[in-house]
This record gives C-alpha cells, structure tokens and sequence, in this order.
C-alpha cells in the first residue's frame, strides 16, 4: 500500500526525495507524492492529511500529537536563513542599500510587510526578530508574488526564503535584514527551517528515517540521477540558481539533525513560547523524536 507524501517542489526536497519517490530506496513502500508550497503542508498536516510531510519547524507545536518529527529529510543549517526585502532600503539606514543588517532592529511599525505563511519558520523568526516594533500589518502572499509585489510598492517589505536569496537584486530589491544571520549570531546555533514529519500509527518513524537517509545518500552519490526530475519541479529556476539552493540546504543536518540540530529547534521553539506565539512543546524533541 502506498504512503502519501508531500513535500515542496523546491530543488532541496526534490534532491533529497527523488530516490524514495522513484523507488530506488530498498525496503521503502510505493509512494503517492503531492507538490505544494509549505504553507499549504503545515495546514494539511493538521488534518492529518499525509503519511510523510514536510512542515515548518515552526509548526512543530500544533503537529506533534499526531506526528513523530524526522531526524532527516528537512532543512536547516547556516548562512541560508530568511531574508526582509524592501525597494530601496530602509529610509534610516541610508547607504546601506545592498548589505544585510544581521543586528539591526529596523522600524517597521508603520509598514505593511508580505510573508509566505503565519505558521513558517519565517515568520515565526521575524515576529521574534520584530517583537519590539512590529510592523502595522501582516499579509499572507503566495510566496512567488512577494518579491513583484515589493517591486510594484504593494508592500512595504517582504519576507523571503530559498532561491531569494540569490535573485532579489533582479527585482531592485535591497536586504533590509538577514534573519539568519541575525538568529546566528544571537545563539550561535544553525537555523531550523523545514521538517519532515511521520503521522503517528501510519508509518513507523525508524523505519522512514531510514528510507529517508538512504535517498539523501544516494542524492549525494550521483546527483546527475535526479537532475532532470529537480529541473522538472524547480519553478522556472536557472540551472545555476538550483544548484546554488541544492548546495546552500542539503548538508549535514538533512542526514541527520544531531545535537545542533535538535537544540536549535528547541531554541526556537522555546523562545517562541515564551513569548506566547507558539505552545509549550512537552519534551526534548531529541530524546523523543520516536515515542
């Protein structure tokens, strides 16, 4: 019987999945796979929707009664945290047009900023990163229309994840702040971005962390075997631009989360509840990733 499995048509989760989706993956059962955008996934899974799911980490606290988080498979590590975009730079900080400020506490009080999902780990990071001034109000755009909508004036400022990173200067937009680098700098743990959930009595944890790292290994040991299927979901993306975002979020932590791993999560998650935007999570996620 086949397992449902949803994930983003972005070159690191097609990479990493590209063996279990085929086959390829020894022991693994048949899949089903859906394409969609994380927002999309974060509400799925709280219907139970999918046997396998990638989630933002800041979902996590909604989820975990009927998931088990992966210890693999997902997104996080260093220097590709998300980025605040604006037309041309914040009117306070002139001449700064094109660095990213990983300290700076902007004033976005009176601004109307676009972001991709009110449950991503983006936004969760700016809602922290902005707690002392937050912006006049929020929008939820699909991502592909944020950086436009910049451009045109629509927005005052726009929060960004993936290949952003590498193509807003083509928009004219200017990087008010690099969250990541902010979130690093001020604990000095990598950023954890998306998840790979199992639903609880569907499918047994070890056993997908298993298929999962044996896909990422083969992904690794040939990359030209995945290519035509990343290129084929990669949204219009250059060729360059998807082996720059495969580079920048597949790495250690997508074969395994480790001690960093799990304490970054629990670093942001406990943050965030401390200051009430998420739930209390129950316990160390690295301790009970399988009970």
């Amino acid at each position: 019987m086949a397992l449902s499995l949803a994930i983003s048509p972005c070159p690191n989760d097609t990479f990493v999945f590209h063996g279990l989706v085929h086959g390829r993956v020894p022991g693994a059962p048949p899949v089903d796979v859906t394409y969609a955008d994380v927002d999309v996934t974060n509400t799925a899974a709280e219907r139970g929707a999918f046997d396998l799911v990638k989630v933002s980490y800041a979902a996590l606290p909604w989820l975990l009664d009927d998931y088990h988080l992966l210890p693999c498979g997902g997104a996080l590590g260093r220097g590709c945290g998300p980025l605040v975009l604006t037309r041309s730079g914040h009117p306070d900080r002139p001449g700064h047009a094109d660095r990213p400020d990983p300290a700076g506490r902007a004033d976005l009080s009176g601004a109307t900023v676009a972001v991709p999902g009110d449950r991503t780990t983006a936004y969760l990071l700016f809602r922290l990163w902005a707690a002392e001034r937050p912006p006049a109000r929020i929008e939820v755009v699909p991502f592909h229309e944020i950086m436009p909508g910049v451009a045109a004036g629509r927005y005052d400022a726009g929060l960004v994840i993936h290949e952003a990173r590498f193509t807003y200067r083509r928009h004219g937009l200017t990087a008010l702040v690099d969250l990541g680098e902010w979130w690093e700098a001020d604990t000095g743990l990598p950023i954890p971005l998306g998840a790979i959930l199992a639903r609880r009595g569907a499918v047994d944890p070890q056993a997908a962390a298993g298929w999962i790292r044996e896909s990422v290994r083969q992904a690794w040991a040939d990359p030209a075997a995945s290519r035509e299927y990343v290129l084929a979901h990669a949204q219009e993306m250059e060729p360059d631009v998807v082996d720059r975002h495969i580079g920048l979020y597949v790495n250690e932590f997508t074969a395994d989360l480790g001690d960093a791993g799990f304490a970054a999560v629990e670093a942001l998650l406990g943050r965030a509840a401390d200051a009430g935007l998420v739930p209390q999570t129950s316990s160390s996620l690295a301790t009970a990733w399988t009970s």
